[in-house]
């Protein structure tokens, strides 16, 4: 797992600007992100995804403890589709990570052939 301190590290080692600087240029474009979700319910950012707000319909639920049947309200949250740029390169990390262990991402046993 990565943090915002790690991607500072990265940026500031890829770029003229500092840990300190690059943490936040980072902080800034994520208020800018919230800002702009919050204002437009919509933020679309080419090749890397949309965030949309979306409602949830009310619903009906049961509390774990009592079993006592709760409605639960209808509210906002934000979701996110990541574009197509984004989801390629998903599927090729994981792609990659599945190859290293045997049998895996194929369907079948290690070691034994489909055709036989």
């Amino acid at each position: 797992m990565r943090t915002k301190r790690d991607m500072a590290r990265q940026i500031a080692e890829k770029t003229a600007l500092t840990q300190a600087q690059a943490s936040e240029v980072i902080q800034l474009a994520l208020e800018a992100i919230v800002d702009a979700v919050a204002d437009d319910g919509r933020l679309e950012l080419r090749n890397f995804g949309v965030f949309e707000v979306k409602t949830r319909a009310p619903r009906k639920a049961r509390d774990p403890r009592t079993g006592e049947t709760m409605d639960v309200p209808a509210r906002r949250v934000v979701a996110f589709r990541p574009g197509r740029a984004f989801e390629a390169r998903i599927g090729r990390a994981a792609a990659g990570r599945a190859g290293a262990r045997p049998g895996a991402g194929r369907g079948g046993v290690p070691g034994r052939s489909r055709t036989a």
